[in-house]
């Protein structure tokens, strides 16, 4: 099924659809992204791959009886799934891993102002991939959160190296990952709960036996804090919490496109990065990071506005959609 075809499904799809599955996937980020971060910061727990495997065996378990109770359906696996489903495994295992090694690293503000260049990188495969051209106002609002990002960055106080090199990785992980689940979707017929499941399922196991070669494994088991029930609840919200931002993310990019589902990222972090500024205990203020934080919500507000509110009216050459272009070459619209 081409791109085309794709995107006339989902524009088909009702405004409400589109805005709730947007609002679930943005409400669920910010929950983990605070689980996530109360557990490998303030509990200081070693192993945030442990922690992903903790959250794939989840959606492993709640799918897998999900589909036993006839709940939800899904195809039996056989070895087409494979073929079918590459390469989001790789993608979504590197997004796991780089996405919670980030968030041990980086104080919240600053690693939701380095998950805006995810937008960017969207965007570009987008381009690539899918064969979309993108309105001027679009494009502006993206450099406007570039700009702030670039700004916020340039004076961070706490300047992790390794910090920022997983934030990144994870940045290009998280696009590339949205944006061929947006492929998949449309042309193998696996369904979300296919995609979710089979992901889960291909990936736990090599996930484990690195954790237990590299040693992780071993510190997440004698970590100190299993006798504390604050621990375990935190522990067993960011497992589920896991699945249900997965969930999320399929959903939102089902009902939307890829770019829209980056767009509601950048939404949930307005709200994560102020209170990022009392929460955690790892942030240090300067006024140049305070303004370049600013100037990159404005940025995602004005791009959030221009993708969920502008409707496109006759004879307006400044529609503000999503365009498929069978162009081979893909390139960014400016009419």
């Amino acid at each position: 099924m081409s791109a085309k075809v794709s995107q006339e499904e989902a524009a088909e799809h009702s405004g409400q659809l589109k805005f709730l599955s947007a609002l679930f996937y943005a409400c669920s980020s910010f929950i983990l992204t605070v689980v996530n971060k109360t557990v490998l910061t303030t509990f200081r727990f070693p192993s945030y791959m442990c922690l992903g495997i903790g959250q794939m065996a989840t959606t492993l378990v709640v799918l897998y009886v999900a589909k036993k109770s006839k709940t939800v359906q899904f195809q039996d696996f056989d070895i087409s799934i494979l073929f079918k489903i590459f390469p989001l495994p790789l993608l979504y295992v590197g997004n796991h891993i780089t996405g919670l090694a980030s968030t041990k690293k980086l104080s919240l503000p600053m690693f939701t102002v380095l998950r805006k260049f995810t937008i960017l990188m969207t965007m570009i495969l987008e381009v690539y991939i899918l064969r979309k051209t993108f309105p001027k106002r679009l494009v502006y609002s993206v450099a406007a959160i570039i700009l702030g990002a670039m700004v916020a960055a340039s004076s961070d106080l706490a300047f992790d190296v390794e910090g920022y090199t997983f934030i990144l990785l994870n940045d290009v992980f998280t696009a590339a990952s949205s944006v061929y689940t947006k492929k998949k979707l449309g042309s193998e017929g696996l369904g979300k709960y296919g995609v979710l499941f089979y992901n889960a399922l291909i990936i736990i196991i090599p996930t484990l036996l690195a954790s237990a070669f590299t040693g992780d494994l071993h510190e997440a088991v004698t970590f100190e804090d299993w006798v504390e029930a604050t621990f375990i609840f935190c522990f067993l919200v960011s497992c589920f919490m896991g699945f249900v931002l997965m969930y999320s993310i399929v959903l939102c990019s089902y009902y939307n496109s890829a770019l829209t589902t980056a767009v509601v990222g950048a939404i949930k972090n307005v709200a994560v990065a102020y209170i990022g500024v009392f929460v955690g205990g790892d942030y240090l203020f300067s006024w140049t990071n305070f303004l370049g934080l600013s100037i990159c919500m404005l940025g995602g507000l004005m791009y959030s506005y221009f993708t969920f509110n502008v409707q496109p009216s006759e004879g307006n050459n400044e529609e503000l959609k999503i365009h498929v272009t069978d162009d081979s070459k893909g390139r960014f619209s400016t009419n």
